[in-house]
């Protein structure tokens, strides 16, 4: 006899609830490392997502595809092919998907005293971007105002280092402002962002933080997890 605990079943009635019917505008915010981690939930998401905001050092590999220079920003080379992909889907099904304007760089995630703001069309060959920019922050905290559903997984930058926090600070800060302003559905997962939103002091202000980290991602991808498999067959 297999029965769903409380928490896992809430969870899971949240974010498939709010998934099958968002109300919108449907705001996906993704971050982190990797594009090859959030493939298939970037490709899932542009099927109902009116916006996907792109940041954290997944954003190089777009940029990157674009045929920008990133300087010695985090990169998947073998991923640009994917990512002009996801962009060109994007297009395609009139999702906005909105990538950095500008970014912090420095030497490194230490050197955060020699921090500077630049345009992504400006990044010096020998730094690297660890932050989203003031721009970019602006322009991301527009479209989270106006959001009635936002889904946000992983950070806009190293947000484990002063300065480069800003940019997940200013993100957790908007979904929260929608929360309020108009009751928007917020749902954070994975454990960087939910590190973050804890940081901020702003956590009870979410409608819902996943606990499920990876699960949570292969849900937004759009898989059945095993155990709910197992539950919806009994």
């Amino acid at each position: 006899q297999s029965a769903a605990g409380f928490l896992m079943e809430k969870e899971l009635r949240y974010l498939l609830d709010t998934l099958a019917s968002p109300l919108r505008p449907f705001v996906v915010i993704l971050g982190g490392a990797k594009v090859s981690d959030k493939i298939q939930v970037i490709d899932n998401l542009l099927k109902t997502a009116d916006s996907v905001l792109i940041g954290g050092a997944m954003a190089y590999t777009f940029l990157k595809a674009r045929g920008l220079e990133i300087g010695k920003s985090l990169v998947e080379d073998d991923k640009l092919d994917l990512a002009s992909r996801l962009e060109a889907d994007a297009v395609a099904r009139g999702v906005k998907l909105l990538l950095p304007l500008d970014h912090v760089v420095a030497a490194g995630p230490d050197d955060g005293a020699n921090a500077r703001n630049v345009s992504v069309d400006e990044t010096p060959a020998d730094l690297m971007g660890l932050d989203i920019g003031a721009g970019t922050r602006s322009l991301y905290a527009e479209t989270i105002a106006a959001a009635r559903t936002v889904i946000w997984n992983g950070p806009m930058g190293m947000f484990e280092k002063v300065p480069f926090d800003q940019g997940t600070r200013t993100i957790a800060q908007a979904v929260v402002d929608a929360s309020e302003k108009h009751d928007a559905t917020s749902i954070i997962g994975g454990g960087d962002s939910v590190a973050a939103i804890h940081e901020t002091g702003l956590a009870d202000k979410i409608t819902h933080i996943s606990t499920g980290g990876g699960a949570t991602l292969e849900l937004l991808a759009g898989d059945t997890l095993p155990g709910v498999a197992a539950l919806t067959e009994k």
